[in-house]
């Protein structure tokens, strides 16, 4: 599927079919979303429909992983309470999911210090040693030898600021560490602004499992800078007390290639090019900011 844009009258069509119980919820347009387009059902719900070549699959893993990890999380997620079919009316899986409440990172900042404590206890519930039949990820969890090439691009858009030279420092230094030698832990693997949710300047929930997979958690400790507030890192990792240096070092260096993402994206949203996200190329750049002054 190329991008596009459904209407809430499919929607309703699809619930009256499928899920006739809930098809007379009140139904609301939500803004955002990559991937899938989303409706708030009712007070408790959300429709999530893959609207992108790749989110069926995304989808899929969601709908497959997250119940079995949802309970020991101490944060709110969107997990799934139902799965609709493909039929005559949408011709890919869809889901029904919990509405996680609050507003978007990239959109109203996390602030509070405390979140730290938030986000730690969050990933140390979930990172444990994954099964053998979870999904792998070639972007995620993986020795960051692996994505020079995607980072190289990223350097070339910020070859003209300031920063560029720390952070290329920076990423030379993760991508010399010792990689990691333990288990593959299970990762939600795509920590960024869009994907967590924040009420009053607090971490309240996070979303999008889309991307979850096993691997090395220095991915996911990248959260570190890319989430939380400047100066809040050590107090995370503190909390977090299981990340040794060479794991603090790479997740540095993977803080780095998400910025460079989020400013990649953020750019083409500011030239109006499809798929851009304005909101983003902010917060990519104050994830390198953090990155160095903790450096």
């Amino acid at each position: 599927m190329d991008e596009v844009k459904f209407e809430q009258a499919l929607v309703r069509s699809l619930l009256r079919e499928q899920h006739p119980d809930l098809a007379d919820l009140e139904l609301r347009d939500v803004d955002g979303g990559w991937d899938n387009q989303q409706w708030r059902l009712g007070e408790e719900l959300a429709v999530r429909l893959p609207r992108t070549e790749r989110a069926s699959a995304l989808l899929h893993t969601e709908q497959t992983w997250l119940p079995v990890l949802a309970n020991r999380l101490p944060l709110p997620t969107p997990t799934p309470v139902r799965i609709g079919t493909p039929s005559g009316l949408f011709e890919h899986t869809w889901t029904i999911a919990r509405w996680v409440e609050g507003e978007p990172a990239d959109h109203e900042p996390v602030t509070c210090v405390d979140a730290a404590e938030v986000l730690a206890g969050f990933l140390g519930a979930l990172h444990v040693e994954a099964p053998a039949d979870a999904p792998a990820n070639p972007a995620r969890g993986i020795p960051l030898a692996g994505l020079q090439k995607g980072a190289e691009v990223g350097f070339k858009i910020i070859a003209d600021h300031t920063s560029a030279e720390g952070v290329r420092e920076v990423w030379e230094k993760a991508v010399a560490a010792p990689v990691w030698q333990g288990a593959p832990l299970w990762l939600h693997g795509d920590l960024h602004p869009a994907n967590v949710v924040v009420r009053d300047g607090m971490l309240t929930g996070v979303i999008d499992f889309g991307e979850m997979c096993a691997g090395d958690p220095a991915t996911d400790l990248s959260a570190a800078w890319i989430l939380l507030p400047p100066g809040a890192a050590r107090r995370f990792f503190d909390a977090y007390g299981r990340a040794d240096e060479a794991t603090i070092t790479r997740a540095r260096g993977w803080a780095v290639l998400r910025a460079l993402g989020l400013i990649g994206i953020g750019q083409n949203g500011r030239l109006g090019l499809p798929g851009g996200k304005p909101s983003w190329e902010p917060a990519g750049f104050a994830t390198l900011e953090r990155i160095l002054a903790a450096n």
